[in-house]
């Protein structure tokens, strides 16, 4: 399909699309909770130890090795049985966060890497990215976001979401035209609708989408991903916690309790409103796929500068900027590192680094990102660490 024909046939369907306020139960007001939270004692990073020694990163084959070595997908580390899996285009898509009633979310167990992120009024969205493994469930799948650009840079994924604001889908037609997935009469079962109760849900099959894209002459070819080191070892260093506070809002605040028998982190999230952040209420995070709890082998604290495009009593629009390095936070296997994220060139991936500029190893498995605003407050006490959103 012809960009210039892609993108008037995604103009004309998303013409009432336009970034003005959003009325979504549940979103609390984020004027409050950033007052509330510059009161705070503690801004910026509290100074934590830094790894003696980087660990020993290996190297991440290429998914055609023929070294006779397990082959290990790049963005987890860990061995993949299917190899043909690395051979194809990562699935990058957008899932909601509010309102509550259409949580649980569908299928973000299954992804690689999570990226939760701070959109407009109060409320977070997820972009998740789907490589070593499928889900013929993911949802509720809701609109673009600039940052997605810069995660369309890293990861050269077919993007999966609902609309977008008429500028933002202007830009993304121009540069990733070839690789944008959005609802159409045609696109089910890869794209469909689902109504359970009459929510009109919107819904991705990772599976089917394979066919879909192959039907639409789409190029879903390997993609080089390499960049992020992976080590088993606990790297030296860093401060044992066992829980990470991220609170985005007076409505959006998660908490990552680590488990010593699975060495992962467990996902709970906000059950209702605290705008005074003094009364959070937390509930287990489930999968509707599996039914299990939400779990990631590394939780990354990423702090960036978040950038306000539009800010008006109706409309807010913000992009991030993750470009060159910054402070960041990665809590694996019960301990928590401070290390810095680096991305030297737009379609690099986002690694880490230690303190010495060198290679900080993931632990093997997935990882969820909390990108907040280089500005956060980030305070510390006998619960763990406690990070609150804040950006200029």
């Amino acid at each position: 399909m012809k960009k210039t024909l892609f993108l008037l046939l995604l103009l004309a369907w998303l013409a009432g699309c336009s970034p003005g306020a959003i009325s979504t139960p549940g979103i609390g007001a984020v004027a409050t909770e950033q007052a509330a939270a510059a009161a705070s004692p503690t801004n910026g990073i509290q100074p934590t130890k830094s790894p003696k020694q980087s660990a020993t990163v290996p190297g991440t084959p290429q998914p055609n090795a023929k070294s006779g070595q397990p082959v290990l997908d790049p963005l987890t580390g860990l061995p993949v049985k299917d190899t043909a899996l690395l051979e194809r285009r990562p699935i990058l898509i957008k899932v909601e966060n509010l309102p509550r009633d259409n949580r649980p979310q569908w299928g973000l167990s299954f992804a690689d890497l999570v990226y939760e992120y701070y959109t407009e009024e109060g409320t977070t969205r997820f972009a998740a990215l789907f490589y070593s493994q499928d889900s013929e469930k993911v949802a509720p799948i809701r609109s673009a976001r600039f940052f997605d650009i810069q995660l369309m840079r890293m990861y050269k994924p077919f993007f999966v979401f609902g609309s977008a604001y008429k500028d933002l889908l202007v830009t993304l037609g121009d540069e990733f035209g070839k690789w944008l997935l959005l609802e159409q009469p045609n696109s089910c079962p890869a794209i469909c609708r689902y109504d359970p109760n009459g929510r009109n849900i919107l819904m991705a099959n990772t599976v089917a989408l394979q066919d879909y894209v192959e039907k639409l002459g789409m190029d879903n070819s390997h993609q080089s991903l390499e960049g992020m080191a992976f080590d088993s070892a606990v790297p030296a260093g860093g401060d044992k916690v066992d829980n990470l506070y991220i609170r985005y809002s007076g409505a959006i605040y998660n908490r990552w309790e680590y488990n010593a028998k699975t060495g992962r982190y467990l996902r709970f999230s906000d059950a209702k409103d605290d705008i005074n952040r003094d009364n959070p209420v937390y509930e287990a995070l489930l999968d509707r796929v599996t039914g299990k709890q939400i779990a990631t082998d590394n939780v990354v604290v990423v702090l960036a500068e978040y950038i306000p495009l539009v800010h008006t009593d109706q409309a807010e629009v913000n992009d991030i900027k993750l470009n060159g390095k910054g402070p960041a936070l990665i809590a694996r296997d019960g301990h928590l590192f401070e290390v810095q994220w680096q991305r030297k060139n737009p379609g690099d991936v986002l690694a880490l680094i230690d303190q010495q500029g060198k290679p900080f190893p993931f632990k093997p498995g997935q990882t969820w990102f909390e990108v907040i605003g280089k500005s956060s407050v980030v305070n510390v006490d006998e619960r763990g660490w406690q990070f609150v959103f804040l950006m200029p």
